[in-house]
């Protein structure tokens, strides 16, 4: 029995050193050398100081912000650690809702959103990334057409033209990756940050 258990230990420590420590320590200084941005975090800094990430979303809600998708992530009920609250783009919580398509709160929700989505801008088809969450509930991203959609909204509380937030929207626009994966985008967190520029704030 001894004799077999040392090869297993010292197979366990090789192991553990090699998966555990190299490989990590190794792919993370690759990462950090050519895509050092990439590797931090993707971070965004304005006037010296971080405002966000491109990878994770955050909740604008004012009038004169363009919005992103709903967000499911909770965080611990402060009044009972036993239950949770709404915490829009919670990073330490990231998950979806999880509800069916026979979910009464989810049919409320989605018709609220609708609702209050339709007062805003009458008339207009409502793309469909402005009352639905993504699966991880962090996306920071929207469809060109989600943008498009709140535009009058935004120059209303701009007091801006038009034409000139449609310009910027388009600006904004990233294309699929390599040129094949996933659908144009726009990042919410960059859009507004020019929009802010724009309006000289």
């Amino acid at each position: 029995m001894p004799s077999q258990f040392r090869p297993a230990l010292v197979l366990l420590v090789a192991l553990t050193a090699l998966t555990g420590l190299a490989y990590p320590l190794a792919m993370t200084g690759l990462a950090g050398a050519i895509f050092p941005a990439r590797a931090a975090g993707s971070l965004i800094e304005r006037d010296g100081r971080i405002v966000g990430s491109r990878l994770i979303g955050q909740a604008f809600t004012g009038a004169g912000y363009f919005h992103g998708r709903p967000s499911a992530t909770t965080a611990p009920d402060p009044a009972d650690a036993g239950r949770t609250v709404p915490s829009p783009y919670n990073a330490a919580n990231s998950a979806g809702s999880n509800l069916g398509p026979t979910s009464a709160s989810l049919a409320e929700r989605v018709k609220a959103d609708l609702a209050a989505l339709g007062a805003e801008t009458p008339g207009r088809p409502i793309p469909v990334d402005l009352v639905t969450t993504s699966g991880s509930g962090l996306d920071p991203d929207i469809s060109p057409d989600a943008a498009l959609f709140q535009v009058p909204r935004v120059a209303r509380a701009r007091n801006l033209p038009e034409d000139r937030l449609r310009a910027l929207v388009a600006g904004q626009v990233e294309g699929r990756t390599l040129g094949l994966l996933g659908e144009p985008r726009v990042n919410v967190l960059a859009l507004n940050l020019a929009l802010d520029d724009l309006a000289g704030r």
